[in-house]
């Protein structure tokens, strides 16, 4: 996956260009042969750094390469108006940075549906086998890297944006240390296939097990912290403020598919990875095309067998529809793509002693028991503490205080209790009880199913703690200054109530705090002041809407528009929204309402300006229309479509109901024709629809 320059391999090739004299210098012809010259030692660079990089072959020795960068370097040194953001000496470098910008994607960054079930697995396969009306299904099939996702924007071939996956929307702005990754070309090759206008891609920073123990070597020589795992140092390292420490951590970016394109189409993943491949980008070994569920379990077996072996940390893989247009008309969820599945290893288990277990209160109100256990290592990452779950899962496997348990982290993530190991001769203690009452606030706990919850709301401290965090956090109103210890320190100081109580606070009082001066005080009261000019979408995941994250939020802005359309929104019309389903109706209405959420929104609103929503411009020939797709379409993707419509006016959903007005229907449509029909929408195949697009964009291209 990549070698050390140090052991560059010397190969016999031909890497003299250009014009020398009898010494080896450049002819000091100014004008054209000087832009000439530069412009063959980028393409000369760029293609010794594809073949190193990329391609794990290297032609040419270090001192040549070298000379060709350091003549590269000196020329724009002294011509400094044929500089580009491209060169390749424009890679390593720049001005430390204050912080990191947040950036919108240009599509969302979806997680994906996971499991270690080899059922859950066939569900999928019978799922889209069902969907597609197909015996067997052809699957891409890859290592799921655990790495840092990434997206990276190039326009007109040139890497425009560099960003992190933040919360699927948003994220970071890392294009500085982006800039110094070898294996990220700042310009796409075209000699085989032209770069589009603008393209989003998305891929992973990684870095090698072997550059990891070099790495942590060297940090333990100079003093300094280790990390704790390669994904750890690799999410470290790009979020470094100061690219020059960036450029020198071994990092390397792999590229695995297409988040959004212009002017370009794909039929398959097989495709994508072509185009990918020719634009010089480095993509992921032992990808493969298989039939079938069977053909993915060979795949996953042949992949677990060799895991320990592999260059790079992975933790299972990643089996994606190849068909494009087939993933298309499966759509996705406002969490992951009904297309994709990610297969994991078995969790890596350990062995530990568990000291204590204590009820802790979540944001939500659920009373969970958490195990507090020595330190255990297990898959390099250093464990404390793991989930119980619930009070029935804490009978069921019978664990207590001081017992010796075997712990795992679930998907190389989550700390969980797997079981209790038997002991000859120790005294175990006494069965762990939930508490009656909330150990937060007193209150009376009522049972959920296998929980309990505590039902006070914003009266319980803890969960009043949880609800400031989320409300000031990131994906929410981005309080800054407003963390987990301030906030906990609100509730016990009886400073903050009630999430309003935020907005009314006063650098006076918080100077009396402990922990505040006169400058921290000011800080964050401007902080609020900021955040209470916000986003709807931003205001509607930090109130802590049950089933609402910030993909489902930002749906509801820009279906309602306005906080008073969302919080008087019937089922139906929830319904209509793209990702929503029935149980996500009923938690939202539930939280809708509830009295006191009713009373606390209002105040909330009292103090907050919430910015417009940006629509698509109205008066348009469809203006007031709604439009469903089923069905793939030959003319047109379905984005397409629904950018079209939008374009004119209308509304494009993702659901069937009473207010629809049309229902697209390609070919082989799923069940929302089914539904149109029932409810006597109008349905128009893709002749009809094109006949009415054609109308419309006529009639509005007269205006």
């Amino acid at each position: 996956m990549g070698i050390s320059r140090g052991d560059r391999r010397t190969a016999v090739a031909s890497y003299t260009i250009g014009k020398r004299d009898d010494f080896g210098r450049m002819s000091t012809e100014a004008g054209q042969e000087t832009r000439e010259r530069v412009a063959e030692l980028r393409k000369a660079i760029r293609r010794h750094d594809r073949a190193y990089y990329v391609e794990d072959r290297p032609v040419i020795p270090d001192v040549e390469y070298d000379r060709l960068f350091h003549e590269l370097r000196e020329l724009e040194r002294e011509h400094p108006e044929l500089v580009t953001p491209d060169s390749p000496t424009r890679r390593v470098g720049g001005a430390p940075l204050d912080k990191f910008e947040t950036v919108e994607h240009d599509a969302p960054m979806l997680s994906l549906d996971s499991s270690q079930d080899e059922e859950a697995l066939r569900r999928f396969d019978e799922r889209l086998r069902q969907f597609l009306g197909d015996e067997s299904i052809t699957y891409m099939v890859e290592p799921k890297l655990d790495g840092l996702s990434i997206e990276l924007i190039y326009e007109e071939g040139t890497l425009l944006r560099a960003a992190t996956r933040g919360d699927g929307l948003r994220g970071e702005d890392v294009t500085a240390n982006v800039r110094t990754i070898r294996t990220v070309p700042l310009r796409l090759r075209e000699d085989d296939r032209p770069a589009p206008a603008r393209i989003a891609l998305r891929g992973e920073v990684v870095i090698s097990t072997a550059a990891f123990a070099e790495l942590n070597e060297r940090l333990i020589n100079e003093g300094k912290e280790p990390f704790a795992n390669p994904r750890n140092s690799a999410a470290g390292s790009i979020r470094q403020l100061d690219p020059g420490l960036a450029s020198e951590r071994p990092l390397e970016v792999f590229v695995y598919d297409v988040l959004a394109v212009d002017g370009v189409s794909f039929a398959s993943q097989t495709q994508v990875r072509a185009a990918l491949r020719a634009w010089g980008l480095r993509l992921a070994e032992r990808v493969e095309r298989v039939q079938g569920v069977d053909g993915v379990l060979e795949y996953f077996a042949g992949l677990e067998a060799d895991r320990d072996d592999l260059p790079v940390e992975i933790d299972g893989c990643v089996i994606k529809l190849d068909d494009i247009p087939a993933r298309e008309e499966l759509g996705t969820t406002s969490h992951h793509p009904r297309w994709a599945f990610a297969y994991k290893f078995p969790p890596r288990v350990e062995v530990t002693r568990i000291v204590r277990i204590v009820p802790s209160v979540g944001r939500t109100g659920v009373v969970t028991p958490v195990a507090f256990m020595e330190p255990v290592e297990i898959g390099g990452v250093t464990v404390t503490r793991a989930t119980l779950h619930n009070p029935e899962e804490v009978a069921r496997k019978d664990i207590r205080e001081g017992d010796r348990v075997r712990v795992q982290r679930a998907g190389d993530v989550i700390p969980q209790v797997v079981e209790r190991i038997e002991e000859e001769g120790h005294e175990r203690s006494e069965p762990f009880r939930m508490p009656e009452a909330c150990p937060s606030c007193g209150t009376e706990l009522v049972p959920s199913g296998p929980r309990v919850h505590c039902p006070n709301g914003f009266g319980c401290a803890a969960q009043l703690a949880g609800r400031i965090r989320h409300f000031a956090s990131r994906q929410g109103l981005d309080i800054e200054g407003l963390g987990e210890e301030t906030a906990r320190q609100f509730v016990a100081e009886d400073v903050v109530e009630r999430l309003p109580d935020i907005f009314e606070l006063t650098a006076g009082g918080l100077e009396k705090l402990e922990g505040f001066a006169e400058t921290s005080a000011n800080n964050l009261v401007e902080a609020i002041e900021r955040a209470s000019h916000t986003e709807l979408s931003r205001l509607l995941y930090g109130l802590g809407i049950p089933e609402v994250g910030a993909t489902v939020a930002v749906g509801l802005a820009g279906h309602f528009r306005t906080m008073e359309a969302v919080r008087n929104a019937d089922a139906e019309a929830l319904t209509e929204v793209e990702g929503i389903g029935p149980v996500m109706v009923a938690r939202i209405r539930a939280f809708f309402d509830e009295p006191h959420n009713v009373e606390n929104l209002d105040r909330i609103l009292a103090h907050v300006e919430i910015a417009e929503v940006e629509v698509a411009p109205s008066g348009g020939p469809l203006d007031g229309k709604t439009f469903v797709f089923t069905g793939g379409l030959d003319a047109m993707s379905r984005t397409e479509a629904k950018e079209r419509v939008e374009a004119l006016g209308a509304r494009a959903t993702g659901s069937v109901s009473k207010n629809t007005d049309y229902v697209v229907a390609g070919e082989d449509p799923g069940t929302k024709l089914a539904k149109a029909e029932k409810l006597g929408v109008t349905v128009l195949d893709e002749a009809a629809f094109l006949d009415l697009l054609e109308d419309a964009e006529a009639e509005n291209g007269d205006d």
